[in-house]
């Protein structure tokens, strides 16, 4: 791990996320045409990395976000301080009518054969409207961060977003903390601002400053322009390790800053039965986790559970097969969960990453 040079200076927070927040609207297995009620869950692909590293693991986090004063600004600061989330918030004023709003995202779970399907209202939202100077990053890192995240959901959302999330890795650069991000390719996101071409430009720089990369081979090859097998097959068939590591060759040549890549492959039988694996490339080494089969409740999140895990290994100390086991495990039972954000404890995280079962637990 000396590659990544992690702070060991007491700090006032191991883990810092720049995102947006947002609430989802989800009606369990019933198609949205057809609800008549749902759950409201709160996420945002950066938050929920934070919320998991706080809720399971019992690390001192926090997320630099936009926040609206109205109620469902009220329902997702709640949110954020029930999972233990220091918020560092941009205020906005709603005016009643137009907003600026905290985003929604409509998400069924599908079922069976029948895929989930996901799409949103991100019409005037807050976090779209941040820009450089929002945010004292001084001040935020002042009492020491040892390791800052954020992501390309955020990159997406507009011009200044992304100026945004450059000038806070080059605070954090500053301040003596690791870097990631995650691209987290969405393509109806980035179709709105410029399509393909206008995201690898801005992924690249952004990618330039980043010490620890998460995506899988989508992300490499639409984020970033990376070379690789052909989606729409890798979608439907078990990726290949070796196949991934060379895309990885191909991402550290291109950015030599970069040090650490890691990504969960998954092959989907159904909507309901996944399996799941996971791959860290880490200064120069490779690891694999074992392959598990999951029974998914929801898999809106899981990824992000992966890199919670895998970030807590790493910053807790473990050697990086114990820390990819981690983040492979506890990304595993996020799926198990309704809802974006973790349900699990850390001794289950472990007890799974060990090798441990489902068996009743007396």
């Amino acid at each position: 791990m000396s590659g990544l040079n992690l702070r060991k200076d007491a700090c006032e927070l191991d883990f810092l996320s720049l995102g947006a927040l947002v609430h989802r609207l989800d009606p369990g297995t019933i198609p949205f045409r057809k609800a008549r009620s749902f759950n409201v869950h709160v996420s945002g692909g950066e938050y929920n990395v934070a919320a998991n590293l706080s809720d399971c693991f019992g690390m001192q986090t926090g997320i630099a976000t936009a926040m609206v004063n109205y109620g469902i600004g009220e329902l997702v600061q709640g949110r954020v301080r029930e999972m233990g989330v220091k918020p560092f918030y941009k205020w906005f004023e709603h005016d009643g009518v137009r907003g600026p709003n905290i985003a929604t995202v409509y998400s069924d779970c599908g079922f069976g054969v029948r895929g989930p399907v996901v799409f949103y209202n991100r019409a005037n939202e807050a976090g779209a409207l941040l820009r450089p100077g929002d945010f004292d990053w001084a001040k935020i890192f002042a009492g020491g961060v040892r390791w800052f995240h954020s992501g390309g959901i955020f990159a997406a959302l507009s011009e200044t977003t992304s100026e945004l999330i450059i000038e806070a890795m080059q605070a954090a650069k500053a301040a003596g903390a690791i870097v990631s991000f995650d691209l987290n390719f969405r393509a109806k996101l980035w179709s709105s601002v410029g399509g393909i071409d206008h995201a690898q430009k801005v992924l690249r720089r952004i990618v330039s400053y980043v010490d620890a990369l998460v995506g899988n081979e989508e992300d490499l090859q639409k984020g970033l322009g990376i070379a690789g097998p052909e989606v729409a097959a890798a979608s439907t068939s078990k990726l290949d390790p070796a196949t991934f590591f060379q895309m990885i060759d191909r991402v550290v040549q291109q950015h030599p800053n970069v040090k650490l890549v890691a990504t969960t492959l998954r092959e989907v039988h159904s909507t309901n039965r996944h399996d799941w694996g996971s791959v860290l490339w880490l200064d120069g080494k490779q690891y694999v986790s074992p392959t598990c089969q999951l029974d998914v409740i929801d898999r809106i999140g899981g990824g992000d559970g992966f890199a919670a895990g895998l970030f807590y290994g790493l910053l807790s100390g473990r050697a990086p097969e114990e820390a990819l086991r981690l983040g492979w495990a506890h990304g595993a039972l996020l799926t198990t969960f309704p809802g974006d954000t973790t349900m699990a404890k850390r001794e289950e995280v472990e007890a799974l990453a060990k090798g441990g079962s489902a068996r009743v637990q007396r």
